[in-house]
Formats: C-alpha cells, structure tokens, sequence
C-alpha cells in the first residue's frame, strides 16, 4: 500500500479514542483521519472520508458496531473494517465478522499487537486475535430462525395474539403455537418476551 493507512476510529468513549489517536500517530505509516462516537457517525464518516481502515466498537449507542459494519461494507467494500472490542459475546463478533468485518482484536490487546493487525487488515488480509478465535471455535453455531418463524416472532413485538397471527399468515392457531414452540425450543428461551430479547440481541430478527 502507498502512502499512509488512514484511519477512522468508531468508539462510542471518547478516552479510548484520544488514546488510539497517540498510540496510532506515533507510527510513521498510520493516519486517523476521522473518529465517530456512534455507529451513525461510522457510517456518515466513512462514506466521507473513505478511509483504508475503520476500528469498529462492537457496543455502541444508535447503531451497534455490528449493523454499522454492515452498512459500511456494502456501501464501501474496499475500506477494511476491524473489530476492537471489550465485549465478550462472541455472537455478536461472529455477526460482524459475517456482515464484512476482515479483522478482530480484544481491547486489552498489546500495542504491537493492533498495529500488526491494523497493517494485516489494511493489505487486504484477515487478522483474528488468538482469543478471538479460540472463543469462535468453542462457542456453539449460532441458532438459525426460518422465515415463517422470524415473521412470527416479529408479530410477536408488535402485540399480535396467536389468532391474529393465524388470520394474518393464514394458517391455524396451532400451528402458530407449534412456531412458537419451534423458536423457543432454538432459542432457549423460556417465553415469548426472553425469545424476542435473545433474538435481538443475536440480531436474528429485525425490527
């Protein structure tokens, strides 16, 4: 790669960030360019600026790393999106590595450490930190809704009883129990409220 990597800094701490800028500008071949506090401004600035490379916080107000990442990859799929984060949920990690994350790294990382993964990712190179990929490795395959049921379970958010979701998909009341049945059992979940959080949450579902 010519010239510097430009860097945009997504983190919704402004710490963290000002401390990625003195660590990142320290080195000769790097460049923050922008920092987003929100995953709407991620997005904004990264439409902007074009940067070769956005640090992207899983959790973050208005629109989550994940979905930001996204967005950003479809929009720009040759800026190269890495996760840096304190988050454990290795769910959420997956889906942005799913949604065109190219790299992953933990917070508490070493300095040497993000800079080499930061050059990787900027190369067009996957880097996935070592803890990262033990997690992924041993964490169970992420739960898989079909459609019928992800309508259901929409239904569900918006206060639809079992005999208005019939009326609406056409179908029996039973079958719409033996669904709710089906998403629980997937999910784990011991209700229809827990159903709807952990699909959310594991970002199955959107609202």
């Amino acid at each position: 790669m010519k010239g510097k990597i430009s860097i945009l800094i997504a983190d919704d701490h402004a710490i963290t960030r000002m401390g990625l800028v003195s660590l990142l500008e320290t080195e000769d071949d790097i460049s923050v360019v922008g920092q987003a506090s929100n995953g709407n401004e991620a997005i904004a600035l990264a439409l902007a600026l074009r940067p070769d490379v956005v640090i992207m916080d899983l959790m973050m107000p208005e629109t989550d790393g994940v979905t930001a990442t996204r967005k950003i990859h479809a929009a720009l799929p040759d800026v190269r999106i890495m996760i840096l984060t304190t988050f454990g949920d290795t769910d959420d990690i997956a889906h942005a590595l799913d949604a065109g994350a190219t790299g992953a790294l933990m917070k508490s990382s070493d300095i040497p450490d993000l800079v080499k993964a930061i050059r990787s990712v900027a190369s067009g190179k996957a880097y996935i930190a070592s803890e990262i990929a033990k997690m992924l490795s041993e964490s169970p395959p992420l739960p898989t809704l079909t459609k019928r049921q992800q309508e259901i379970l929409t239904a569900v958010t918006k206060g639809l009883t079992n005999s208005e979701m019939s009326d609406r998909f056409g179908i029996t009341p039973d079958c719409v129990k033996d669904h709710m049945k089906a998403i629980l059992s997937k999910l784990g979940a011991s209700s229809r409220a827990e159903a709807v959080a952990l699909a959310l949450r594991k970002h199955l579902l959107k609202i």
